[in-house]
């Protein structure tokens, strides 16, 4: 079958990636696409993939077999009710599932009302500011603040200060931070223990999850600085069995599923479920309606089997039966200096090419763009530098030495990767 991937991001190089390597499938292009992905031999389609209707005419330009969505604001947006309206498959969920992420605060009432384990929290609009800031007052001294609205993984602030949760408050509701996107706000009791990422792919009426991974969203070593996109990844997890991924299948994502059911959604697509394994069992965070990035670079290489003939089944309501390798991988996301606050594009990126030498070694394309024939940073989070390897140790040591032979001004990234769970692995 013909697929169009639509986004430009390092997930959509990833999965790009991984829908060449399918034997269902025999081309695949990507709108936008990025530079990584149009080096696969991949037709690249200049479109705004927010666009529904640009998007579903694409699709029928190209007449493919089947839509995959990477990022969440064209779910969000209505890119797949657009290409299903087209009588084309998309692998995503329609707009109404895609609220799950497009407002948090809706997300929270659909997991009340499934009975879903998840902190404390309340939703605040704008006029509310100081029924906000009374909220924070009743919580024991660990907050957690998020936009209502899209953010691009970046409008949550995690703070032990209340004045720091404070002028969150007032920024995101004054819509000093991110516009019309925190004008309506979450406040949560923040939450310990390890975190867990469980991607999960549904076919409107069940899901079956994929390898568990755990990421990073600081941006410095040791979780430390501002929240990020996302700086490193890394799968399997090892303290994370069977029984953990049962028990959120049974606690979380079935009865999610459940209740978008009875609400008219078939959900279909992946729904990311990320998890705080607390002392008291494990507590949803939140639910994305895609694959996580960097999350996505880490668990689609150990995947075993034909992912392109499971998007389709998902996407067309069959049940799947995922498989993977027992190799481990691990990524390392590569940034401009400056990020999250800020980003310098332009910078001249070398040593790609030597990185991809080593066995086992892919490099994501995430914010690359040509300029005079050279590859050039194009935004803050630039490579996501995944390698599979054996073990989760040598995986990471791979990934490091790769990440070490690449090159711009000012690149940044975190040394800690996966450092804690192959020191876990070893000690198991």
């Amino acid at each position: 079958m013909n697929v169009l991937v639509v986004g430009g991001d390092g997930r959509a190089h990833a999965l790009t990636w991984r829908l060449a390597r399918s034997e269902s499938v025999e081309t695949v292009a990507a709108a936008p696409g990025n530079p990584g992905i149009a080096a696969m031999g991949a037709d690249c389609v200049p479109v705004d993939p927010t666009d529904p209707g640009d998007v579903a005419q694409v699709a029928d330009d190209l007449d493919v077999d089947l839509v995959v969505v990477s990022p969440e604001e064209p779910l969000v947006n209505g890119v797949v009710d657009a290409v299903q309206g087209r009588g084309r498959p998309a692998f995503g969920p329609t707009a109404d599932g895609a609220r799950l992420e497009g407002s948090k605060a809706w997300m929270k009432e659909v997991v009340a009302d499934a009975g879903v384990p998840t902190a404390r929290h309340a939703a605040f609009s704008v006029d509310d500011e100081d029924a906000a800031l009374a909220f924070l007052e009743e919580l024991p001294g660990f907050y957690v603040v998020k936009t209502d609205g899209l953010a691009a993984g970046k409008g949550v602030v995690v703070t032990e200060s209340i004045d720091d949760a404070r002028d969150a408050v007032h920024r995101y509701l004054s819509g000093e931070a991110f516009g019309d996107a925190g004008r309506r706000l979450v406040i949560e009791e923040g939450l310990t223990g390890p975190e867990l990422s469980l991607l999960v792919v549904c076919n409107g009426r069940e899901g079956w999850p994929l390898a568990p991974a755990q990421d990073f969203k600081r941006i410095g070593d040791g979780d430390t600085g501002p929240n990020t996109g996302g700086m490193g990844a890394y799968s399997p997890v090892p303290f994370v069995g069977p029984d953990v991924v049962d028990e959120v299948m049974k606690t979380a994502v079935r009865p999610t599923l459940t209740t978008l059911a009875a609400r008219g959604i078939a959900y279909r697509g992946v729904l990311y479920a990320g998890i705080m394994l607390t002392p008291e069992g494990p507590k949803l965070l939140e639910y994305n309606v895609r694959f996580g990035d960097p999350e996505a670079q880490v668990v689609l290489p150990r995947l075993a089997g034909d992912f392109g003939q499971l998007c389709y089944d998902a996407a067309t309501g069959s049940d799947i039966a995922p498989r993977f390798a027992d190799d481990a991988a691990v990524t390392v996301v590569l940034a401009t200096e400056g990020y999250p606050t800020s980003s310098r594009p332009g910078d001249v990126i070398q040593g790609i090419e030597a990185a991809e030498a080593l066995p086992g070694v892919t490099v994501f394309h995430a914010a690359t763009a040509r300029r005079d024939g050279q590859l050039v940073t194009a935004g803050g989070r630039v490579l996501a530098v995944t390698a599979l390897a054996p073990s989760l140790a040598d995986a990471r040591a791979r990934a490091y030495e790769a990440a070490g032979r690449i090159t711009w001004p000012g690149v940044q990234y975190r040394r800690d990767i996966a450092e804690a769970a192959t020191a876990a692995a070893v000690d198991s």
